[in-house]
């Protein structure tokens, strides 16, 4: 440094660690949550897809959360031409030149979901580093991405699981499981409302998605079941065209679906000033999560011998006690019509109680859920706020 004074004198030396000390401070991002990719991160590593593009190498080494800007270059590299992402892969695994020779390969590939948390995770996470950092490309894959989203939406305000639309399979369905038709809703939600993350995106575009956003609105209405002549919930997801419950995978009957409708019904919690059609659904599907709870029962994993399917090692099962301490438990499923708890297997078979199903789609598929009780400790201060006129909770 003695060296560097003399040569080029004080004044010179302070611009150039002025220099040094700004361009330090500009990568000094604030961390961003990688949380929302949790999902396809864990499919990625602990499900082998020979679908997919790349696979993990062994001890793939990975970005941490504070480098923001090298983890949004991961999420642009998956994106496609027609705006979307494939899902499961994780966002910040570094990655090898031959994969990312075999992504680049695949640009062209118009195939894209919403399943898993893709694409509107990665629409909110460029936001977030275009905010930051101000730099254009994630701007412009940002809005590539919002118009995919755009595009996807069904006329009658609902979307697809992948689109362009597949032939022939549930991919096409309205669907809510894992959250997918409420993560497009929420990421629109905050473009609608001018989040500081999208302050950037231009009015013109703004009103296009808030126009989005009350069709997607008014088709969670509209999807909402009727059964047996009354307002109940939904199903995890309803046919593209009719609105009514339908298959998805073999082991996802047309049913009453306790909990993707737990988050539904807290989403409508959530809106300010919600209007009488949105207030009746939220106190329709309160009565019903009180009406099919159930009570003296939980659910034990316990040891077993170990046992291998096509799908994953296991050496655990899954077995129903009773027990008179236990809380409040529901069903992920209620048969329609009969409202009795239903399970399923990948025959398609209709079962009533979790000892009929095979023990790989005991150990596999969540076939309880606690999630209504969250909606019912919410209720009522929703229901003192927006319903002072009926508690559904007192009849």
């Amino acid at each position: 440094m003695k060296n560097l004074f003399l040569s080029i004198g004080l004044p010179m030396l302070l611009i150039i660690l002025v220099v040094r000390n700004s361009s330090a401070q500009t990568n000094n991002y604030p961390v961003i949550s990688m949380e929302p990719f949790g999902d396809s991160m864990r499919h990625w590593y602990g499900i082998r897809d020979d679908g997919n593009i790349i696979q993990p190498k062994q001890n793939q080494p990975r970005y941490t959360e504070t480098e923001i800007t090298k983890i949004a270059d991961n999420i642009l590299l998956y994106q496609r031409n027609n705006g979307g992402w494939p899902k499961n892969y994780d966002m910040q695994a570094i990655l090898t030149s031959e994969q990312i020779d075999s992504l680049q390969k695949t640009k062209d590939q118009h195939h894209a979901t919403f399943d898993n948390s893709t694409t509107y995770t990665h629409i909110e996470y460029l936001a977030k580093v275009y905010s930051l950092t101000q730099i254009p490309k994630y701007k412009d894959a940002c809005l590539k991405g919002i118009h995919f989203v755009l595009e996807a939406q069904y006329p009658n305000g609902g979307w697809p699981q992948y689109f362009p639309l597949d032939k022939g399979n549930y991919s096409r369905r309205i669907t809510f499981n894992d959250g997918a038709y409420l993560g497009i809703m929420q990421m629109l939600r905050h473009i609608a409302e001018n989040n500081s993350d999208f302050s950037w995106v231009e009015e013109s575009l703004r009103k296009k998605v808030q126009q989005a956003y009350g069709k997607g609105l008014d088709c969670i209405l509209k999807m909402q079941i009727v059964d047996n002549g009354k307002l109940t919930v939904w199903c995890q997801q309803h046919d593209e065209i009719t609105l009514q419950p339908a298959w998805a995978r073999a082991f996802e009957p047309p049913s009453i679906c306790n909990g993707e409708s737990a988050s539904v019904v807290l989403f409508l919690m959530s809106m300010d000033k919600p209007n009488r059609k949105i207030i009746e659904s939220v106190q329709s599907a309160v009565q019903w999560f009180q009406a099919s709870e159930i009570l003296n029962t939980r659910v034990e994993t316990v040891k077993a011998p170990t046992e291998k399917s096509k799908y994953r090692t296991y050496s655990s099962d899954r077995v129903v006690v009773i027990d008179s301490t236990a809380p409040p438990i529901w069903t992920r499923y209620y048969e329609l019509g009969t409202h009795k708890p239903l399970f399923c297997d990948r025959n398609s078979k209709y079962l009533y109680s979790l000892a009929e199903v095979s023990r790989e789609r005991r150990n596999g598929y969540a076939w309880y859920t606690y999630a209504p009780q969250e909606v019912l400790d919410k209720y009522p201060e929703w229901q003192k706020k927006w319903a002072l006129e009926k508690n559904v909770l007192d009849q």
